[in-house]
C-alpha cells in the first residue's frame, strides 16, 4: 500500500509586527522579483515521482514577502479540484506548540508553576507518578509517560520519549487553571492573533472546507477517516491538545510571524519555549533537540525552529530559520 498525503510545507522565515490585509497573507509575489536558485530545486524535486509523489502547498516567506509558493496536486482526487494555499488541513502534531503557548501564557499570569508537579493540577489524577512529573517535563517530552495506565518508561527529567498522552494531560491542566474547554482557550487565542482559518477541531464537527487526506491503492484511492482510527469522543479529546488543530498555510505564516517576534509571549517565556538540552531521539537527526512542543535545531547544515506532524493521509512540516530571517 502506497499514501497519498495531503502534504503543507511551510517555511516561515521573518517575525514582524502586525499582519496584512486580506486575510492576513503575505504580499503577493511579485512578476519582477528575483527569485533565490533554491526555487528551481524545489520545482524539481516536487515533481520527483518515486518513493512518493508530492501533493500538496508550499509557502516561504521573509519579511512579510512570499518568496516561494506553490499548489501541487489536488486536494479531492475524485473530482480533481486542485489544490490550494487557502485550503484547510489538519496540521497534526504542528498542534503541540500551540498547547505549549497556551500553558506559556498562564505561567505568565501566575497560574500554573513549571517546575511543580501535575498532581498540584490535576488532583483526581491517581497515579502515583503525578506527583514526580512536573508541567516542565510533560513540554519537552521528558517525562517518561507512555500510556496513562502504564508505570513511567524512566525516571522524569533523565531521557526522551515523544509522548501524546503527556499533551492531552497538558490540555487537562489548562482546563483546570481555566475552568475552560481547551478548545475554547485555543479558538480563543487564534481569534486574537487574527488567524481565521484556525481552529481547534472537536469531534463530529463538519468543515467544508477542511480537505481529506487519502491512501491510495495500486491505482485506487480512498480518504482516510476518522472511523479506521476508531478515535471515540473521549480519546479525541485526549488527542486534541497533541494533534487536533486544523489551520492552513496563511494562518502559520502569521502563528510563526508572531510568535518569533515575542507578540504572543514575552521574551523570557519564550527563550523558556526555545531553550533545551533534552535530545528527541525520535528525530532523524541525533543532534535535534525537543523544546516545549517544538524542535530544536543548533547544529549545521541549518538551525532551525519548527515541527512536524503527519496522521490521517496528511504530512506537514513548519519551520523558522532565525539566522537566515
Amino acid at each position: 500500500m502506497k499514501k497519498i498525503f495531503q502534504i503543507l510545507l511551510l517555511f516561515i522565515l521573518l517575525p514582524i509586527t502586525g499582519c496584512s490585509e486580506k486575510k492576513n497573507k503575505p504580499n503577493t509575489l511579485k512578476e519582477d522579483q528575483t527569485i533565490d536558485d533554491y526555487s528551481a530545486r524545489i520545482d524539481s524535486l516536487i515533481q520527483t515521482k518515486e518513493p512518493h509523489f508530492f501533493n500538496g502547498v508550499i509557502l516561504i516567506t521573509k519579511d512579510d514577502e512570499v518568496v516561494y509558493k506553490k499548489e501541487y496536486g489536488y486536494s479531492d482526487f475524485e473530482t480533481k479540484k486542485p489544490i490550494s494555499l487557502d485550503d484547510k488541513f489538519r496540521i497534526w502534531s504542528n498542534s503541540k506548540q500551540i498547547t505549549a503557548v497556551l500553558i506559556l501564557r498562564e505561567v505568565e499570569k501566575g497560574t500554573i508553576d513549571l517546575q511543580k508537579p501535575i498532581s498540584e493540577y490535576l488532583p483526581d489524577f491517581d497515579q502515583s507518578w503525578a506527583n514526580t512529573v512536573t508541567v516542565h517535563h510533560l513540554l519537552n517530552m521528558s517525562s517518561g509517560i507512555t500510556d496513562i495506565d502504564q508505570p513511567l518508561a524512566f525516571e522524569p527529567g533523565t531521557d526522551f520519549y515523544y509522548s501524546n498522552p503527556a499533551y492531552g494531560l497538558l490540555g487537562k491542566i489548562i482546563e483546570k487553571v481555566t475552568n475552560r474547554k481547551f478548545a475554547a482557550m485555543a479558538n480563543s487565542l487564534f481569534a486574537q492573533l487574527g488567524m481565521e482559518n484556525s481552529y481547534a477541531f472537536e469531534y463530529g464537527h463538519t468543515d467544508a472546507e477542511l480537505i481529506d487526506g487519502y491512501w491510495i491503492f495500486e491505482d485506487d484511492f480512498r480518504i482516510a477517516t476518522f472511523e479506521e482510527y476508531e478515535y471515540t469522543k473521549e480519546s479525541w479529546q485526549e488527542m486534541l491538545p497533541a494533534g487536533g488543530m486544523v489551520s492552513n498555510a496563511y494562518d502559520l505564516s502569521l502563528w510563526d510571524k508572531k510568535l518569533h517576534n515575542d507578540d504572543i509571549l514575552e521574551n523570557e517565556t519564550y527563550k523558556l519555549m526555545t531553550t533545551s538540552d533534552i535530545i528527541d531521539t525520535h528525530h532523524i537527526d541525533s543532534n535535534v533537540k525537543y523544546g516545549y512542543g517544538v524542535n530544536l535545531c543548533e547544529n549545521t547544515p541549518i538551525k532551525y525552529i519548527g515541527h512536524r506532524g503527519r496522521r490521517m493521509g496528511f504530512v506537514n512540516f513548519k519551520f523558522y530559520v532565525p539566522e537566515k530571517k
